[in-house]
């Protein structure tokens, strides 16, 4: 029988890149907890992702509870922060699993995808809501529409910028003759690991990285497996189903209230600064590429579809 080790789940089942949330907060325990997983049970991935569904309804009807049972809210609102997070962590053991196995499926796939955008919708609108209901502060209602639409914003918005660089990356390939690029499988979860997937078209391959301070940061961040994309949809996630609900126990020692508004507006914030960042970047590498096709036409090196080389006379 296979006996998995803890260094053969980093090998083969963690991403070179990844949020530092899941770096620093989820694989240290998901990574144990496969090791055991797989040595010790026959649980499935899907069985994986049910348990994830199920920790995720109890940390929905944990949020709840408060706007029902006066003057007991902050146990309940921690205890929903910690089995969200729980929730997160067996859903990065699913993927392991089946990595680690080879028993994962597309359908399993599939089912990942939905019970995670259920899990989050059901725990944030819970809490919002949950709370909006033993306050009666209106600005939890009126951030519940506000965090859907910008979760619903990147879970278009990184796709589409990945699918612009495949086509940039395909079409500079045909034109100077070269194989595509290998493109990343793109995951069903996180779309940012879709765009931080693709390689930066139109950029030769013995030129320079660009010096400065972003190239020096990113490197290290590289270097430690956290992807420059600092705050990705997982962090959104996380900051409003864990952070935020935790941030309620400052009412046991300050004079403040929990923390939940503030905390969720910084999300919304933080979310629309970086996905401004990546369409800057995208709108940087549209302009790099059309400049090296451009040349290439000029130059008559740009190779045509059937694969002969285009004339420059």
């Amino acid at each position: 029988m296979t006996r998995f080790t803890l260094a053969q789940v980093k090998a083969e089942t963690y991403k070179a890149k990844d949020a530092w949330w899941t770096v620093y907060l989820t694989d240290p325990l998901a990574g144990r907890l496969v090791v055991w997983t797989a040595n010790r049970t026959s649980i499935t991935p899907n069985q994986l992702t049910a348990g994830a569904g199920v920790l995720g309804l109890l940390s929905a009807l944990a949020f709840l509870v408060p706007a029902f049972t006066p003057g007991t809210g902050w146990p309940w609102l921690v205890a929903g922060a910690l089995l969200f997070h729980l929730s997160f962590v067996l859903d990065c053991m699913d993927g392991k699993i089946a990595r680690l196995k080879g028993t994962g499926s597309l359908f399993g796939t599939w089912v990942d995808f939905v019970f995670d955008r259920i899990r989050f919708f059901g725990c944030v609108m819970a809490l919002l809501i949950g709370q909006w209901l033993s306050t009666g502060e209106v600005a939890y209602l009126i951030l519940a529409p506000v965090v859907v639409f910008f979760d619903l914003l990147r879970y278009l918005n990184g796709p589409q910028v990945a699918k612009t660089r495949r086509t940039m990356n395909q079409k500079l390939a045909e034109a100077e003759g070269r194989p595509e690029p290998a493109q990343a499988a793109e995951p069903a979860g996180d779309p940012e690991d879709a765009e931080n997937g693709a390689p930066e078209p139109a950029r030769a391959a013995d030129a320079p990285r660009p010096a400065g301070l972003y190239p020096r940061v990113r490197d290290t961040l590289l270097r430690h497996r956290v992807r420059p994309h600092l705050f990705s949809g997982i962090e959104f996630e996380m900051f409003l189903c864990v952070v935020a609900p935790i941030t309620v126990l400052v009412a046991l020692f300050t004079p403040l209230n929990s923390l939940i508004i503030p905390v969720a507006v910084f999300s919304v914030l933080a979310l629309s600064f970086f996905e401004v960042v990546l369409v800057a970047r995208l709108y940087k590498d549209t302009r790099r590429f059309e400049a090296r096709m451009a040349q290439l036409i000029a130059s008559g090196d740009a190779v045509s579809g059937n694969g002969s080389q285009t004339s420059g006379s």
